[in-house]
């Protein structure tokens, strides 16, 4: 299943197939627009996923006294498959029952798996150079997509799909158990995917299959599929719309939910970088979980990860502006810590093993040029 077919709400089965559904709280054809002005950009942010054609690498090895499991290489899936990935790393790091585990990142990956290995019963300290807001998971899209660029389809093991669907769907049980805290750290939000059908482009370039594994009509029985919206019951400059409910994560309150909730358990947190894999040796504990995600990279000499860019375009939180919105290639979430708006690209080799992290203002201004004319006049 293409991931842009599923970005945009249309050619996909499992989307198309739901009954149309009542009693949402903002109706589409009273939507408040929002303003795309580019004198109200706070600020333009940059992530790198880090992309294994494998998915993400949860194994152990022994390295002297120490073991280390791997947990990182999620993607673009970081946040959605968290809190499966750590189940799954913590399982292995807790075989010999240690009492006390180590965590270094203190990303998504790293507070879901610090949290997991306390509930498993662990003391648990994680160690790391950077903290929200300063990991790159802070500069994440927000929203539900557990297959984002996880994996390719010619390089994963057999049983790859059914631990994917495993992870998923345990990161989708806890994500809910945050869905009306204070704060609104995960929620549901409204998100329309549009389109104006266009003629063909004479000698236009297709569309590149860069091979990508598309696993989420595997949850079509607990993730909301999405439905038409007639022209005359939206304001948008769109002659096909599709509304569906997603998952958001506002992430500077989860963040801050999942550091109180380590905090309160009686984790801490130690400042330490590590440059090398021996450094690992200064680590009291001799359980050690690796969350170090994209870093990874440079630490571990991991030449299987690949980085893809993505950019982000930010503006301040909008009054009584709260759905999400598909257009023109460029996705748009009005989270409560921000609104965010990031060009997709042509197609899903785009910021395909770019590392470059300096924003491109140019590229932010046509962003939001693009979303000019999204809404009626």
């Amino acid at each position: 299943m293409d991931r842009r077919k599923i970005l945009t709400g249309f050619g996909s089965a499992v989307l198309a197939t739901a009954l149309p559904r009542t009693g949402y709280a903002q109706d589409a054809q009273v939507l408040i627009p929002i303003r795309f002005s580019p004198s109200e950009i706070f600020r333009t942010t940059v992530c790198l996923r880090p992309f294994r054609a494998a998915g993400p690498r949860i194994e152990a090895e022994d390295m002297g006294r120490k073991r280390i499991v791997h947990n990182y290489g999620h993607g673009g899936a970081g946040w959605s498959l968290s809190w499966g990935s750590a189940e799954a790393a913590v399982k292995l790091a807790m075989e010999n029952r240690p009492k006390s585990i180590a965590v270094i990142g203190a990303g998504a990956i790293g507070l879901t798996t610090a949290l997991m290995a306390q509930r498993a019963g662990a003391q648990v300290t994680i160690y790391a150079k950077e903290r929200f807001p300063d990991v790159r998971s802070a500069r994440a899209t927000g929203t539900w997509s557990p297959d984002s660029r996880a994996a390719k389809t010619d390089a994963v093991a057999t049983d790859f799909a059914d631990r994917w669907e495993h992870m998923a769907r345990r990161s989708w049980t806890m994500h809910q158990s945050y869905v009306g805290l204070a704060g609104n750290p995960v929620e549901w939000m409204d998100h329309y995917y549009l389109r104006n059908p266009q003629p063909p482009v004479p000698d236009a370039p297709t569309d590149i299959d860069p091979g990508f594994l598309y696993l989420e009509r595997r949850l079509g029985d607990i993730v909301p599929s999405s439905h038409p919206v007639s022209p005359d019951q939206h304001r948008f400059n769109a002659e096909q719309a599709r509304r569906r409910s997603v998952l958001t994560f506002n992430i500077a309150a989860l963040s801050h939910q999942l550091t109180e909730d380590f905090l309160i358990a009686g984790g801490r947190f130690v400042p330490m970088t590590f440059e090398t894999p021996s450094d690992l040796n200064r680590l009291k504990e001799k359980v050690i979980i690796n969350c170090t995600g994209y870093g990874a990279r440079a630490l571990f000499k991991d030449d299987s990860i690949t980085p893809v860019r993505g950019q982000i375009v930010w503006l301040p939180p909008q009054e009584g502006v709260h759905y999400g919105l598909m257009y023109k290639g460029v996705f748009v979430v009005a989270r409560r810590d921000g609104i965010v708006v990031q060009a997709l690209g042509p197609n899903e080799n785009f910021g395909w093993n770019d590392d470059n992290e300096q924003p491109d203002m140019a590229a932010a201004h046509a962003t939001l040029a693009a979303l000019s004319d999204v809404f009626k006049s």
